[in-house]
Order: structure tokens, then C-alpha cells, then sequence
């Protein structure tokens, strides 16, 4: 078959690899419909994330349909239709069973690596570099699921595939970035950068209640998408506006309650000292990431508010304002996405109407072209914000 496969930094290639089997008896294959190029590819892509392998194949959102099931799985049928989830859960492990499936215990065969870098393992990531189990991803024709009996969503609806791709990750991420901030009626929430998890953020946002929803990012035809397809009330470009002053001014000095960061490890800064200092941390590698949003969120988000981390992050960040956190009773919560606990609430409301996904796809491509996508997402030509691949 044909797949995506990472072969060095910032090269990818369209190759012939071999196609998956049935390893497990609750393994399915999928045949690919449908893929989609994340913000966290790109980190692979510029390979800040470690222990990526050439010829890895690239892709954890996708969709298509079920070609064959192992003997233990029973909810599954061949033909059927299904979005999956990138975390792989086991559905049976003490984190699995509290709906913490992003951090199943047991699906990620190189536990030990994992934790060297983090403490202990997290779940399984298709197509996610060997920290998180080195699975063959979905950026390719076929793509083995894994506990099948667990992950996948199976669609019953005749909706199209751009309306439901995105259940397989970026929505629900950008969902429980805004749960997990306990949004009341009249609060205040800002959000970190418009890419796709930040326009999902942001929509999320205004269904959970939230008064007034302000989108920070540099490029105007994000800004302009978070503006008209996600329904921010209000936009700030950080390279042309102080941010931090600038919410303090739309708050009457108090600070958004709850500040939500979708930009993750590549963070750029309208400020060219922080920037140039982030630069050359992680080009040294005395840091892993560049934290200036989640610092400049931090410090910006009202005394008791929430701070919610959603863009990824790989490990280790400097001048953390550890001391702001503390002094002003700061809550944080973060993760990768539990997309299995929120999979089934999103589907229905998207088949309710109450939200259309598919407003932030820009580009759609042959598989063939996913070195052209990766470029073109990367460097924001032709004001890329979502590539989907068809295989």
C-alpha cells in the first residue's frame, strides 16, 4: 500500500510499505477514506519531537471504513464506517475505566521509554513517533486500529467525511479545552492561537456558555476564520497589540477567567528578545519547547481563574512563572485529549446542527501530495489552516 513516512527533518515521502495484518485478536483493519495533517505532525515534521524513525508512517486522524476484525471484536462488522480516536485505550486498565483514555496503561509497548521523559508511560499515539509506541499511523491507504472493541466510532449517519473527521481528534481537543475550564454564563475566556484546535476551542467555548470569547494569533486570515466561522466576539493580533494590556482592558483590569492555550511547543512571540531566547534554548536543546504562549497566559489570566493547556507539548520549558501559578491560586489543567469521552456527545451535536466542523478545512489533497500539504500547512502558503488527505 501507499503511505506517508517521515525520512528525516522536515522530509516526507510518499512510499510503498507493507500492508497491516490482524496482530491481536481485537485488532480491525481500516481501509483510509479520509486523513488529516495536524499541528502536531509538524512537530515531527521538524522532528522537536524525539525517537522518530525514518520510514515511520505519519497520521493520527482519520476515518474510513472496517476490511476486517479480529475474533474479539464484537461491535464491529466488516463495511463498517468509523472515525478513530488517536489515543489507543485499552478500555480496561484503572485509566481507562475513569475515562482517562489518553493515558491507558497498557497500550504503549515502549512504556520505559516513555517514562525516562515524562515519569511514567502514556497511551499509545497512532503514527506518533516511538515515545508513544511507534503504531504505523492513518496517513496511508490501510491502517491496522488496535483495540477496535474500544476505540472506534461507528457512524450509522450518511454525513460526509469533512463533517466527521475531525472527531478523531481536533475537535474533541479543542472541546475539552474549553470543559475543562468550567465555563459559567457571562465568563470571559481568551484563547491562544487560531489553528484548528484554537477555532475548535473557541466554538466550544460559546456552546458551553461562555460570554465572550477573545482569539489571539498573528496571521489575519485565522484571526478573520475565528472571527466569522468559530464566533469569536473579539480578535487580537499579539504582533501588533500587547496582549497582556490589551486584556486587561477588555476585562476592567481583572483578566480573562480562563485562558486557554492551543498553540503548544513552537509558540512564536510578537517580542524578538523572547523569542530569540526561546530559539536558542531549543536549538541547543536546554529546552525542548518554546512556552511563550502558556507563559504570557499564565500571567495574563485572572487571580483564581483557569489556565488550559491543549497545544502539545514534549517536555521540558524554562522561566516558567511557577510563582504566578501559586501566588494568584492559579488552577491548570492539561492532557492530550480523552477523545473516546467525548466522541459520541460531539457526534450528536453535530448531527443536531449545533456546530460544523468542516469550516476549517482549506486544502484537500491526494495522498500523493502530503509532502506538498506538510509544506504548505507548515509555512501557511495560500492561508492553509486544515489539510485533508484522500487516499
Amino acid at each position: 500500500m501507499k503511505a506517508n513516512c517521515w525520512m528525516g527533518t522536515n522530509v516526507v515521502e510518499v512510499t510503498d510499505v507493507p500492508d497491516p495484518k490482524i496482530l491481536n485478536n481485537r485488532d480491525a483493519i481500516v481501509r483510509i477514506t479520509s486523513a488529516a495533517i495536524c499541528g502536531s505532525d509538524l512537530h515531527l515534521y521538524n522532528h522537536y519531537v524525539p525517537t522518530m524513525e525514518k520510514g515511520d508512517i505519519l497520521g493520527h486522524e482519520f476515518m474510513g471504513e472496517v476490511v476486517e476484525v479480529g475474533p474479539e471484536v464484537d461491535n464491529l462488522d466488516v463495511g463498517d464506517r468509523v472515525v478513530v480516536p488517536f489515543p489507543i485505550a485499552c478500555g480496561r486498565c484503572n485509566a481507562c475505566e475513569r475515562g482517562l483514555y489518553s493515558v491507558c496503561e497498557n497500550s504503549n509497548p515502549n512504556a520505559r521509554m516513555a517514562e525516562k521523559m515524562w515519569g511514567f508511560p502514556a497511551a499509545g499515539i497512532y503514527g506518533y513517533s516511538h515515545l508513544t509506541g511507534g503504531y504505523a499511523g492513518g496517513q496511508a491507504q490501510y491502517a491496522r486500529v488496535p483495540f477496535a472493541d474500544v476505540g472506534p466510532l461507528k457512524i450509522d449517519n450518511d454525513l460526509s467525511d469533512e463533517k466527521l473527521l475531525f472527531l478523531s481528534d481536533i475537535l474533541p481537543t479543542g472541546y475539552m479545552g474549553a470543559d475543562v475550564c468550567d465555563i459559567k454564563g457571562g465568563d470571559v475566556v481568551a484563547v491562544w492561537g487560531c489553528g484548528p484546535v484554537g477555532q475548535f476551542a473557541i466554538a466550544s467555548a460559546l456552546l458551553l456558555g461562555a460570554y465572550r470569547v477573545i482569539a489571539i494569533d498573528r496571521f489575519p486570515y485565522r484571526l478573520e476564520m475565528a472571527r466569522t466561522k468559530a464566533g469569536a466576539t473579539d480578535i487580537i493580533n499579539y504582533e501588533e497589540t500587547d496582549v497582556t494590556e490589551a486584556l486587561r482592558e477588555m476585562t476592567g483590569g481583572r483578566g480573562p477567567d480562563a485562558c486557554i492555550d492551543a498553540v503548544g511547543m513552537e509558540a512564536h512571540h510578537g517580542s524578538p528578545p523572547m523569542e530569540l531566547y526561546d530559539k536558542a534554548k531549543q536549538l541547543t536543546r536546554q529546552e525542548t519547547d518554546r512556552p511563550h504562549a502558556l507563559r504570557q497566559a499564565i500571567r495574563s489570566c485572572r487571580s483564581g481563574g483557569v489556565v488550559s493547556v491543549m497545544g502539545a507539548y514534549g517536555g521540558f520549558v524554562d522561566k516558567f512563572p511557577m510563582g504566578t501559578v501559586m501566588n494568584r491560586s492559579l488552577t491548570i489543567k492539561s492532557g492530550q485529549c480523552h477523545v473516546q469521552r467525548y466522541m459520541r456527545p460531539l457526534l450528536d451535536r453535530i448531527e443536531a446542527g449545533e456546530i460544523d466542523p468542516s469550516f476549517v478545512i482549506t486544502h484537500e489533497l491526494p495522498l500523493s501530495e502530503a509532502p506538498k500539504g506538510y509544506d504548505m500547512f507548515e509555512h501557511k502558503r495560500e492561508n492553509c489552516e486544515k489539510v485533508v488527505l484522500k487516499p
